[in-house]
């Protein structure tokens, strides 16, 4: 029996921050990552957006796309995602159309449902958020889609007049635009926009099935999209042994665990703090749960059980978070931990 084909990869970024590091150390090191991963083949790089979190300072996706679009050649770079309720949808567009000028070919714009926080924040970014915004989603995503096309969007007046708004002067080509989600809402909204799909498999861990059956059942096909698109993410570490990759996995396993108790955040620990800490058994039942969820291990092991995954889903692309921890001793401007699961990945899957 031949193995299951190899997937794309890609690589879902939120510029984390460790104990000591700033946030100019953290993006330093992710645009290395960014760079890398251009240089290995990777097919995009996406930045999230999150808010007010001490450990994450990816909290402006189009200004870090920028970056990384003005580092690397060929990868895609892009957002994953912009969370819409926080935005204007001609801001949206116009940053988004900017960014495509700057690097045709290249960028995309994952658009997602989420605030990205909480809700003092939420107010702070001058939108109502929830309940409204969120209602107001799938006119908002086809706001941005017709303002960014070269054509643009066009205005009508009560009084019968029109008026012309285009998020760029003269455009040439377009972001694509995906949808990102992980319930059954996202997933058929995606379909009934013939729009491709995300699953946020990195952090939901349940509905990955049910959701991807939706979308593929539902799917309409569009002027952006004539059959159903999709990937899906997942939180991976690689190492040159399976105890060392399991190490590595350590401080974003307790950090997931702490967010799901409701404990104060704070920057990621490193291995060697986590190491003289323990959890608590509440904790350490969420670090086992979450784990089990994770692909860790050595390059070959990984690689075999994602070809697998993907295999299983029907998708030829999986976007990781390398999610790998930092030691103490580990330069602050660098993060050898994530490199190293990109590069041994891509290596163990050519």
């Amino acid at each position: 029996m031949s193995a299951a084909p190899a997937p794309a990869l890609s690589v879902l970024d939120l510029v984390s921050v460790r104990t000591h590091q700033s946030s100019a150390q953290a993006m330093t090191a992710s645009l290395a990552l960014a760079r890398r991963a251009d240089e290995l083949g990777y097919r995009r790089y996406w930045f999230a957006e999150h808010h007010n979190m001490p450990a994450v300072a990816s909290t402006a996706p189009p200004v870090l796309i920028a970056a990384a679009a003005a580092r690397t050649q060929r990868i895609r770079v892009g957002s994953g995602g912009v969370m819409l309720p926080n935005h204007s949808p001609l801001v949206v567009a116009e940053q988004f159309a900017a960014l495509e000028a700057l690097a045709p070919g290249r960028i995309d714009l994952g658009l997602g449902r989420a605030p990205g926080s909480d809700p003092v924040i939420t107010q702070l970014l001058r939108r109502s958020g929830t309940t409204s915004e969120a209602e107001r989603f799938p006119d908002n995503v086809a706001d941005i889609l017709s303002i960014m096309s070269p054509d643009g969007a066009t205005v009508r007046f009560t009084s019968g007049g029109e008026y012309g708004v285009h998020a760029t002067p003269a455009a040439t080509s377009t972001p694509d635009v995906w949808l990102l989600g992980s319930s059954d809402y996202s997933a058929q909204l995606a379909a009934s926009m013939g729009l491709p799909y995300v699953f946020a498999n990195h952090f939901a861990g349940e509905g990955l099935e049910r959701a991807m059956s939706l979308y593929r059942a539902q799917f309409q096909p569009s002027a952006w999209l004539d059959a159903p698109r999709s990937f899906i993410t997942a939180n991976v570490v690689v190492a040159t042994t399976q105890d060392e990759a399991e190490r590595r996995a350590l401080p974003q396993l307790r950090q997931f665990a702490r967010l799901r108790t409701n404990k104060p955040m704070r920057p990621i620990e490193t291995v060697d703090e986590v190491l003289a800490n323990p959890s608590d058994p509440l904790e350490d039942s969420l670090v086992q749960k979450g784990r089990a969820r994770w692909f860790v291990g050595t390059p070959d092991g990984v690689a075999d059980d994602l070809r697998a995954f993907a295999a299983t889903h029907g998708v030829d692309e999986v976007m990781i978070s390398p999610a790998a921890g930092s030691y103490d001793t580990d330069a602050l401007d660098a993060a050898p931990g994530r490199l190293e699961t990109i590069e041994m990945l891509a290596a163990a899957l050519r």
